[in-house]
C-alpha cells in the first residue's frame, strides 16, 4: 500500500461523507432522529452518522498514540449543524495526518487499547483501510435511510468521485 493510494482513499472518504451530510440537511428534525424501517445502522440517521464520525475520530486518536476509552455520545449532537461542525474538525485533523504519511510509516505497527480494554496491534495501512471501509458500510446504511426519506445522496462510488474531481 502506498501513501498516495491512502491519500486517494481518504479524499474519497471525505467527499462521500460530505455528500451524505449535504443530503441529510434536507431531513426534518424528526427524520434525522427516526429509526430506519429495517433496523439498519445505529438506529437513526443521526446516531449512525455519530457512530461513523466517532469511529473516524477514535482511529485518528489511535494513530496519534492515544487510545480513547469512550465513544462520542450522540446526545452531544442534537442536530446536523452540531454534528457537521465536529466532523469538520475531525476531517481537518484526518487530512493533515494523511498528508504527512510516507510509505514507510504505513508499514509501522500501531498498538492500541479498544473501548473494552483489549489490546490490539495492526500495521497502520490495514487500520487506515479498515477505517475507510467502516465508513463505507455505515454511509451505505445512511444512504438507504436518506433515500427512504426522499433525500438520496446520489452516487457515492469511488470512480464517480474521481471522475467529478473529488479525489486524486
Amino acid at each position: 500500500m502506498t501513501s498516495g493510494a491512502i491519500r486517494t482513499l481518504f479524499q474519497y472518504n471525505a467527499w462521500a461523507n460530505a455528500r451524505i451530510l449535504d443530503a441529510a440537511v434536507r431531513l426534518t428534525p424528526a427524520q434525522l432522529l427516526a429509526g430506519g424501517d429495517a433496523g439498519w445502522g445505529w438506529g437513526s440517521v443521526r446516531d449512525t452518522l455519530v457512530h461513523t464520525m466517532g469511529a473516524q475520530w477514535i482511529h485518528l486518536e489511535r494513530w496519534s498514540g492515544r487510545s480513547p476509552r469512550t465513544a462520542l455520545d450522540g446526545a452531544r449532537f442534537p442536530d446536523l449543524p452540531a454534528l457537521r461542525a465536529r466532523w469538520d474538525e475531525i476531517e481537518r485533523d484526518t487530512q493533515a495526518f494523511v498528508a504527512g504519511l510516507t510509505d514507510g510509516r504505513l508499514d509501522t505497527v500501531v498498538e492500541y487499547t479498544n473501548l473494552t480494554g483489549e489490546r490490539w496491534a495492526y500495521p497502520l495501512w490495514q487500520q487506515m483501510i479498515h477505517q475507510v471501509n467502516h465508513s463505507t458500510q455505515h454511509r451505505s446504511e445512511v444512504a438507504v435511510m436518506l433515500t427512504q426519506f426522499g433525500c438520496s445522496p446520489g452516487d457515492l462510488d469511488l470512480l464517480y468521485c474521481i471522475d467529478v474531481g473529488g479525489a486524486a
